[in-house]
C-alpha cells in the first residue's frame, strides 16, 4: 500500500490545487515503486473525489510522467536540492509540467501557480513548502527562456525517457528511434472494436456520426473517436457493440483464425480484450487464464457486457496444473513482457523499468511458451504477442522458440512500431503465429 494524505475537507474538489494535491501524491507513488495505474486506484479509494475530478487528477499525473525527464531537468537546476518530501516534488513535477506545455495543457501560468501553493497549503505533507512553490514556480516563468535549453541539453530532458531506454531504441532501430520517442509522448486515443456480430464499422461509423460524434476507421474492426469519452457516454459499449481496444492489439484474434467448436486458449487473458474479440468472431470452446484470480473478474465484466462466455482459471502459465489434458485447437500467448511498447497508455513505465527486466521477462515468457506448445495439438496454431520493442523479447524470442521446437512460422505483422498519425494509430506490438507439425 502506498501512503495517502488526505488533504484538508475544506479544499474544493473541481478546484485546480485538489487535483494538483492529489497527482502529487500520485507522481511520489510512482518514484516509490508503484503504477500509476495502482497509485491513482488507492488514492481514489480513499478520497472522496468525484467523477470529474478523478478525471483530472488522472490527465495531470499521466502528464507529469510524460514530462518528467525535463521537469526533473528544470527543478535539478530550479532547487538547492531535491525537494522533500516526495509529495512535494510530486506538486513540482506536475505544476512544471502543465507550465510546460502551456496552451496545450489548458491553463494560464498564473493560475497554475497560484494552485500549485494552495495545493501544498491543503496538504498535511507540503503546508510548510508553500513559499517555496511559490519562489520554484515564478522563477521557473520568469526565466523560461533561459532554463528550457538547459534543461534539455541530456537526452532525459530533451526526450523524456531514461538514457539508457533512449540508447537501447537507437540501437534496435536506427531509423525510426526518434518517431517512435515521439509517439510514445502523444497521449493515446480512444480507440473501438466494433462487435461484428452486433454491426458492421460503417453502421457504426454512421451511428457514431447521427450522435454527433466525429470517428474515423483506423483498422478493420478499429474505430478511433476524435475526442474520448467515458465509456458511458459510448453509444452501443454498454451493450457490446463495441469494446475499448487499441487497433494493434485487434490484430490478434484474427490472426489464429478461429472457426466454430475449435478448442481454444487464451493464456495470460487479463483484462479480457482478446477473449472477448476470439468469443466475437467464433462460438467456441474458450478457456481464459490469467495467474491473478482477481484478474479474472475484469474478463468476466467484459464478456457479461458482450453477451459470451468462457470458461476462466486462475493459474500459472508455466505449469500443468490447471489443464485437463485435452489439447488446444488454438492458443493465444499474450505474454509478460517490459511494455515497451504501450508507453503511451502507461508512461509510469518507463520510469519503473530497468535494463535487467529485459531478459528475466525474456526467460519469463520462454518458460510459457514451452509449456503452452505441449497443449497444443498437432497442426494447431499458436500466435506469441507481446507489446514489447526490445528484439529480445520479440523477434529473438520468437526464432529461437521456432528452432526449440521445430515449429513452423506462419506469415504474421512481426513488430509494429508504435504510430500516431490520422491514417493509422496503434501501439507498438509483435506477433508471430507458429504451427505444429502433424503427428
Amino acid at each position: 500500500m502506498i501512503h495517502i494524505s488526505l488533504i484538508s475537507p475544506a479544499a474544493k474538489a473541481d478546484s485546480l490545487a485538489y487535483q494538483l494535491a492529489y497527482a502529487a501524491q500520485a507522481v511520489a507513488a510512482v518514484r516509490a515503486g508503484s503504477a500509476l495505474p495502482q497509485a491513482l486506484a488507492q488514492i481514489f479509494a480513499r478520497a472522496d473525489a468525484p467523477p470529474p475530478a478523478r478525471g483530472a487528477i488522472q490527465d495531470i499525473s499521466y502528464r507529469a510522467m510524460r514530462r518528467l525527464g525535463v521537469t526533473d531537468g528544470l527543478l535539478a537546476l530550479l532547487a538547492n536540492k531535491p525537494p522533500e518530501p516526495e509529495a512535494l516534488l510530486g506538486l513540482l513535477n506536475c505544476a512544471l509540467a502543465l507550465l510546460v506545455d502551456g496552451e496545450e495543457a489548458g491553463y494560464d501560468p498564473f493560475t497554475v501557480v497560484n494552485q500549485a501553493v494552495e495545493a501544498a497549503a491543503i496538504s498535511p505533507d507540503m503546508s510548510f513548502a508553500k513559499g517555496v512553490v511559490n519562489a520554484i514556480l515564478r522563477r521557473f516563468e520568469r526565466e523560461r527562456a533561459l532554463l528550457m535549453p538547459q534543461a534539455t541539453k541530456t537526452p532525459p530532458g530533451t526526450w523524456n525517457y531514461p538514457t539508457w531506454w533512449i540508447d537501447r531504441l537507437k540501437g534496435a532501430y536506427p531509423e525510426d528511434w526518434q518517431r517512435i520517442l515521439h509517439a510514445g509522448n502523444q497521449a493515446p486515443p480512444l480507440t473501438l472494436r466494433v462487435n461484428r456480430r452486433q454491426a458492421t464499422v460503417e453502421q457504426y461509423l454512421a451511428t457514431l456520426a447521427g450522435a454527433g460524434m466525429a470517428a474515423r476507421q483506423v483498422g478493420p474492426t478499429a474505430v478511433r473517436l476524435d475526442k474520448a469519452l467515458p465509456v458511458q457516454q459510448i453509444p452501443g459499449f454498454a451493450d457490446g457493440m463495441v469494446s475499448v481496444q487499441d487497433a494493434a492489439a485487434q490484430l490478434a484474434a484474427p490472426l489464429l483464425d478461429v472457426a466454430d467448436g475449435m478448442r481454444v486458449l487464451d493464456a495470460c487473458a487479463a483484462p479480457g480484450g482478446k477473449t472477448g474479440h476470439l468469443l466475437e468472431l467464433a462460438d467456441l470452446e474458450l478457456q481464459a487464464l490469467d495467474h491473478d484470480p482477481r484478474r479474472l473478474g475484469r474478463i468476466d465484466e467484459n464478456l457479461q457486457r458482450l453477451g459470451l462466455r468462457a470458461e476462466l482459471t486462475a493459474g500459472d502459465a508455466r505449469q500443468q496444473q490447471w489443464w485437463d489434458g485435452k489439447p488446444f485447437d488454438r492458443i493465444l500467448a499474450d505474454v509478460p513482457c517490459t511494455a515497451s511498447g504501450i508507453v503511451r497508455r502507461h508512461p509510469d513505465i518507463r520510469w519503473l523499468r530497468r535494463k535487467t527486466d529485459t531478459a528475466q521477462l525474456a526467460t519469463l515468457s520462454s518458460q510459457i511458451l514451452d509449456n503452452l506448445w505441449q497443449m497444443l495439438r498437432p497442426d494447431g496454431k499458436l500466435l506469441l504477442v507481446t507489446c514489447s520493442l526490445w528484439p529480445q523479447e520479440s523477434e529473438q524470442q520468437a526464432i529461437a522458440f521456432a528452432q526449440r521446437h521445430n515449429a513452423i512460422r506462419l506469415p504474421a505483422p512481426g513488430q509494429l512500431l508504435p504510430t500516431a498519425s490520422a491514417e493509422t494509430d496503434h501501439d507498438g506490438l509483435f506477433y508471430a503465429l507458429f504451427q505444429k507439425t502433424g503427428a
